[in-house]
């Protein structure tokens, strides 16, 4: 049997935090007890904080790496392993890797890179190369014309827990502001005004062929094979209303106060990226995630496309003043997410959970990593 003993420190469980002592045995959480332990072998915390392994949902970070600039290509191993090293270090233990089939763009490097991602990480979870354990997320674009065909390929895949159903075209969902849609693809794609016309004629029209019938689709090929779905940038509560009556339990980055209420109404879940808690404010000019967590109307937290944000916006929360104690955002990070997507076995520390857990110094304004377990073998 393996033994590990931590002691001195501050135990976020999932209701309270208590200065205490837990025992690991065999990569399982066999004991939480209040006080110090007097064994000589115990981990001696110091003071500092004991979490559960975050539980990551929705980051982009994977895509970044293969491609940091444009028109470079990483290596996709080496792309894999670079994000992996990131994603341990920010805490997470347990990642969704938010893939995009489809874009909005032909010939996009997410396109074209899609299959080589998914072999990478089929491969690395195989040979046990990675210190995380990571997962799919596909993100489906409703607009691109192969998305459901692309799906199919992939989503028979044992990776795949998660899927979301995105339209990112303009004038609704994160871009019902237009000026903001135009500031963000010309930024992004150097396009002068006659180009950008062009281009959002041509995003409404794959709108209107084929946003709706791909959504009904997808969702389909979804309950047929068990996988957790996500609605993407709802605005309305007509777009919340679709997402339940389609059974779907994530409402992923809602974009008004309106779409959160009717999802909290229905009961789905809420989450919002890390970067918008910590900036306090959206990219796109929608609607806070602080806000949302001081109506109550906050359950998830995922880091978007800055690993660090969700342990920061863990953090922060507590201390923005909207009456949120830490072990509930920490929850937020852990056994929120853990539960939607159906994985029992971790996302808080309490007996008979796996033993995936950080160490984080929190002395000043921002918490700092120390030491990464996950099943009770140290990955960081």
């Amino acid at each position: 049997m393996n033994e590990l003993i931590f002691t001195n420190g501050k135990i976020v469980l999932r209701d309270a935090v208590i200065d205490g002592t837990i025992v690991v045995r065999d990569g399982i959480l066999h004991e939480i007890a209040e006080g110090a332990t007097a064994v000589r072998s115990a981990v001696d915390l110091e003071g500092d904080y004991l979490l559960p392994g975050l539980v990551e949902l929705h980051t982009d970070n994977l895509e970044r790496h293969l491609s940091p600039r444009p028109g470079v290509r990483w290596p996709v191993a080496g792309a894999l392993r670079a994000h992996d090293a990131m994603v341990i270090a920010a805490g997470i233990t347990t990642v969704f890797d938010a893939l995009s089939i489809g874009d909005i763009v032909p010939d996009s490097p997410r396109i074209r890179h899609l299959t080589d991602m998914v072999a990478a990480l089929r491969a690395a979870a195989e040979d046990g190369s990675l210190r995380a354990e990571h997962r799919l997320h596909l993100r489906c674009e409703l607009t691109y014309e192969n998305v459901v065909s692309r799906f199919e390929e992939l989503s028979s895949d044992p990776l795949v827990g998660l899927a979301s159903v995105m339209d990112h075209s303009p004038g609704q969902r994160q871009f019902a502001n237009l000026g903001k849609y135009k500031q963000y693809y010309q930024g992004k794609y150097n396009m002068d005004d006659v180009a950008m016309d062009a281009f959002m004629e041509r995003q409404i029209a794959a709108r209107e062929r084929f946003s709706a019938l791909h959504r009904g689709q997808l969702v389909r090929l979804c309950r047929a094979r068990a996988i957790a779905v996500a609605s993407h940038d709802d605005e309305t509560e007509a777009h919340v209303a679709q997402a339940v009556d389609e059974g779907i339990r994530i409402a992923e980055f809602p974009t008004t106060l309106t779409a959160a209420r009717a999802a909290r109404e229905a009961g789905m879940g809420i989450l919002m990226g890390g970067p918008n808690v910590v900036l306090n404010g959206s990219q796109s000019g929608n609607i806070s995630a602080r806000d949302l967590a001081g109506e109550g109307l906050l359950d998830i937290i995922s880091s978007d496309y800055v690993p660090a944000s969700m342990l920061e916006a863990a953090f922060a929360l507590p201390r923005a003043g909207l009456g949120i104690a830490l072990a509930q955002s920490v929850a937020m990070v852990s056994a929120n997410p853990a539960t939607l997507v159906g994985l029992a076995d971790r996302g808080e520390i309490a007996p008979g959970k796996r033993a995936d857990l950080l160490r984080v110094a929190a002395q000043g304004p921002h918490p700092m990593v120390r030491s990464v377990w996950r099943g009770g073998e140290r990955a960081f």
